[in-house]
């Protein structure tokens, strides 16, 4: 079978990847120059399966409602004209009942769970090294009322097959020594050790070359306008080419990867689900001294941002703004995570030389990812995964690809279906 994928990040190379494992010819078409420079770039680095509680809770209503009048607020979201932001906004409202919650956390973690275990044995058969760290995530609480309800959620994500533990301070001070030294007045530590971090990028560039060993065709910087479709079939892709010359391409089966921005191209073909872009900012700082910065990646919870090393550069993310597809840095925001990586660890980074970065992660309402076939046989969804890419991505791609081969549910998920 001949295979177009669209969309060159984490969940378009994977699913390229284990696509040409199962014997098919797979292309792989991108508007940029090379694989993962998107939403896949730069993010918290974390694969965090004991942390994809949904967003969509009762308790943090009150929060998102007083987070509005911030402009350096954890999550911002401000309505204006665009009727997919308000149609998100009351699916998001209905997912907060007991039920959903419960449902839609079980999904996530079995799919977290299968995503672990796919790309351990992914990066073992292949060697990837991209600065991979086991140690866990650890999160920092100086809430009361927030550590009480993290601590019930971690009760329940152990319950369901994943540790996430309440730790002592004793202990979170062995995982990041460099806690001991501060007068920070954190209430509480949760750690999850089976999660960890690592550069998706890096990842992604490290299996797009190994899956050009193996045949995968890479079209980069061609920009995909439109599919073609008859009463029974998509019939092609319209590309434009970078000499700007438009051209289609036809395949067996095409597979839409392409984040935040399949909205754009599945629109025209009657596409409903509420899938909406939230922009995520992220800042790179050089360590300057690898002793003053932390070892583990760190999450805390006040500020809902993650600090990560990765390699030789610390990377802190978080923020989520509701803002439609722009893509300009708001420096409220960057400052906002700069500020507060330097209260923390104040000697780790050469600050003069930190680099700002923001992408859209295309986000559901409930948090789940959209993976399956959509409206026809031969046209296939790997996106909404909004801040999960990197948790799920791998395991999200080996699933749909045995879909594709019209094998079993691998696992208990509610894949999309004709």
């Amino acid at each position: 079978m001949r295979v177009l994928v669209l969309g060159a990040g984490i969940l378009g190379v994977s699913t390229a990847w284990y696509l040409r494992t199962q014997g098919h010819e797979v292309t792989v078409i991108d508007r940029q120059a090379s694989v993962a420079r998107e939403t896949s770039w730069a993010n918290g680095g974390q694969l965090s399966t004991g942390h994809v509680e949904p967003w969509a809770q009762l308790s943090n209503l009150p929060k998102i409602i007083r987070w509005s009048f911030q402009d350096d607020a954890p999550l911002l979201f401000r309505g204006h004209w665009d009727w997919q932001q308000w149609v998100w906004a009351l699916s998001f409202l209905r997912e907060t009942t007991p039920q959903h919650l419960k449902d839609n956390l079980q999904h996530l973690l079995t799919l977290g769970r299968y995503s672990y275990q796919t790309q351990q044995t992914l990066d073992q058969e292949l060697q990837l090294t991209y600065h991979r760290r086991h140690t866990g995530i650890l999160q920092l609480y100086d809430n009361p009322k927030s550590y009480a309800q993290a601590s019930q959620m971690a009760e329940l994500i152990t319950r369901s097959g994943w540790p996430r533990h309440a730790i002592s301070e004793q202990e979170a001070h062995r995982l990041e020594p460099l806690l001991a030294e501060q007068d920070h007045p954190w209430v509480g530590f949760i750690h999850s050790p089976k999660d960890g971090s690592g550069a998706a990028n890096i990842w992604t560039e490290q299996l797009a070359q190994q899956g050009q060993k193996q045949g995968i065709q890479f079209l980069m910087e061609h920009t995909i306008h439109s599919l073609q479709e008859n009463a029974k079939n998509i019939t092609g892709v319209n590309l434009q080419t970078p000499s700007q010359e438009m051209i289609t391409l036809t395949a067996d089966a095409y597979v839409i990867a392409l984040g935040s921005y399949s909205t754009q191209i599945l629109r025209p073909l009657g596409f409903r689900h509420p899938l909406y872009p939230v922009k995520g900012y992220s800042i790179s700082i050089p360590i300057r001294a690898s002793d003053r910065a932390p070892r583990i990646s760190l999450t805390d919870d006040s500020h809902k941002i993650v600090i990560t090393p990765l390699g030789d550069q610390l990377r802190v993310a978080g923020t989520a703004e509701f803002a439609g597809f722009d893509t300009c840095l708001n420096p409220p925001r960057t400052h906002a995570l700069l500020r507060r990586v330097q209260e923390l660890f104040p000697e780790a980074g050469d600050w003069e030389h930190t680099t700002a970065w923001t992408g859209l992660r295309p986000a559901t309402p409930s948090n789940k990812p959209l993976i399956g076939p959509w409206k026809y046989p031969n046209l296939f969804l790997n996106t909404g995964h909004g801040t999960l890419g990197w948790t799920l991505g791998c395991g999200s791609s080996r699933a749909l690809a045995l879909l594709m081969d019209h094998k079993p549910n691998p696992i208990p998920y509610p894949f999309l279906t004709l």
